[in-house]
């Protein structure tokens, strides 16, 4: 792997960008399946914010940037709602894709829920959020985690269970 530079507190517009890519994908999910009915959006809205409490209380606590602005600013923000966890160190943690699944679930419950809109009542713009959802979903996170997050992380150089998994593959051609 190479080495090279890496924030102790990343830059406020680097926070900005990546959240407001979390924000977009969330705000798709809602406004998708809000045209199913207001209670799909509305438990998908909590879903969303059980998910950002999962990844505080199990990452975020055990992380190196706690109380430091990581690119997602949610080291800081987890010190002013939980004390640090280092019964198991972050670095230490093994991550399957198994693990993964109730993240993409984040994109798949409103992607079906386009789905069901398209054969409930064809609308053009269904099919724009849907494409809209699935760039921001995979290539948008993709090009923040690869491009802003990741590659200036001080956790990744520590031991990072997520860079362990998506970089299996690479590790073989070395």
């Amino acid at each position: 792997m190479e080495k090279g530079m890496v924030f102790e507190n990343y830059p406020l517009w680097m926070v900005l960008v990546s959240n407001s890519l979390s924000l977009a994908i969330y705000a798709l999910g809602i406004i998708l399946l809000y045209e199913l009915g207001a209670i799909y959006a509305v438990l998908y809205l909590a879903y969303c914010v059980w998910m950002e409490f999962r990844l505080l209380r199990g990452s975020c606590a055990k992380c190196y940037y706690y109380g430091k602005t990581c690119c997602f600013g949610k080291g800081r923000l987890c010190s002013f709602f939980m004390k640090k966890n280092e019964s198991q160190k972050f670095g230490e943690r093994e991550i399957t894709w198994k693990d993964l699944l109730p993240d993409l679930m984040v994109f798949v419950f409103p992607f079906i829920g386009g789905i069901v809109l398209l054969f409930l009542r064809y609308h053009w713009m269904i099919l724009v959020w849907m494409a809209a959802l699935f760039l921001l979903s995979f290539p948008g996170n993709g090009v923040v985690r690869g491009s802003l997050a990741c590659k200036y992380c001080r956790q990744r150089e520590l031991g990072c269970p997520a860079e362990r998994l998506f970089n299996k593959g690479n590790d073989l051609a070395k």
